[in-house]
This record gives C-alpha cells, sequence and structure tokens, in this order.
C-alpha cells in the first residue's frame, strides 16, 4: 500500500473531518479540502492530489459536474463519496468519469481498496491513452509520408522504395524526423501549385 496526496470535498465539515482522520489513519496525505465543487476543481487543479474524493450533493457545483471536469481534464482519477446508491445516480457518475463509488455510511476498511483500485484503473487509462496518442501519431506519420513519397515518385520518376530512400536520407542527414521531412516536402509541393 503506498500513501497517496489527496483533495477532499464535502459540505458537511464533520464528514470531511471523518474522512481526513481516516485517510490520515491509513497513511495518506489531505493535501486540500473544498465545501463544493467549484472549489473542489480549484484545488484540485492547483494542488495535482494523487486522487479526489467528491461528495456529490454540494452548492455551486454538485459532484458529479466537478468529477467531469477533473476526469475530463485528466487532473486527477476522482471517487464519489455518496448516500445515493440508485442506478440512475451510478450511471451518471460513470459517465462522468468516475473510478470508485462509496456508499455513505462507510467505514474505513472500505476506503483503502477503493483508493489503489482507483488509482491503478487511472495508471491503466493513462497507459492506454498514451498507445493511442503514439498510434495516432504513427498514422499521421506513415499519411504525410506516404503522400511526400507520392510527390518525388511523380517528381523524379522514382521508384516506391527509392523514394522513401531518400526521404530516410535527407532524415538522417539533418537530423529531423520523417513526418518532418515529408511536411516540408508536401509544404513546397503547396507553394509549387500556389506559383501556377
Amino acid at each position: 500500500m503506498r500513501s497517496a496526496r489527496l483533495v477532499i470535498a464535502d459540505d458537511d465539515p464533520v464528514i470531511r473531518m471523518d474522512l481526513r482522520t481516516m485517510l490520515e489513519d491509513l497513511g495518506h496525505e489531505v493535501a486540500g479540502e473544498a465545501d463544493n465543487g467549484e472549489a473542489a476543481c480549484l484545488l484540485a487543479r492547483k494542488l495535482k492530489p494523487d486522487l479526489v474524493i467528491l461528495d456529490v450533493m454540494m452548492p455551486r457545483m454538485n459532484g458529479l459536474e466537478a468529477a467531469a471536469r477533473i476526469s475530463g481534464e485528466r487532473v486527477a482519477p476522482v471517487i464519489m463519496l455518496t448516500a445515493y446508491s440508485e442506478a440512475p445516480m451510478i450511471e451518471e457518475a460513470t459517465r462522468a468519469g468516475v473510478l470508485g463509488y462509496l456508499v455513505k455510511p462507510f467505514r474505513k476498511q472500505e476506503l483503502q481498496p477503493a483508493i489503489e483500485i482507483a488509482l491503478a484503473r487511472y495508471r491503466e487509462l493513462a497507459a492506454l491513452e498514451g498507445e493511442v496518442d503514439t498510434l495516432h501519431e504513427q498514422m499521421e506519420t506513415r499519411r504525410v509520408v506516404g503522400r511526400a513519397k507520392a510527390i518525388l515518385i511523380e517528381r523524379h520518376g522514382l521508384s516506391e522504395r527509392e523514394a522513401f530512400r531518400r526521404l530516410q536520407a535527407q532524415s538522417l542527414s539533418t537530423g529531423r524526423s520523417l513526418k518532418e521531412i515529408a511536411e516540408a516536402i508536401l509544404l513546397t509541393e503547396d507553394i509549387d501549385l500556389a506559383r501556377r
């Protein structure tokens, strides 16, 4: 079990105090507290905690709206702490990107598993997003390089293999990525077309 920095938000100061005590007993650090969803979002952005625990019903901005913002901005994973266990509330929490859901009254023993699971799921999601970004970049590079090869083939009567070899050679000699070389060729082609 590793210690986590948390932001907690609940409009009931007694619940916040109890939650803080439980979390600290478990070895976690409560970096910030808020009594409304808007303040929770601001604290999360400012403090960059490992995890945010939000009550659902709070003034200014409810916990589900705050969860959607915090999750959408990829600030931290969110656990909801609420008295509501109805299916529509759980569905809304899921849509908001919540990674854990605890129903009041809760016990200290329930907190640690919820925290560990939320942190693990968040790491998994971050890794998957990184892989997706890498795949998008690879696809974009292939698309741009393919267009650049077609221009070289047309302009210089090269084979596809030779056009690719020239792109690679230029990349190596200039220290620029293959995509940057291909984009430069596309830009030159656009300029030439504009002049005609």
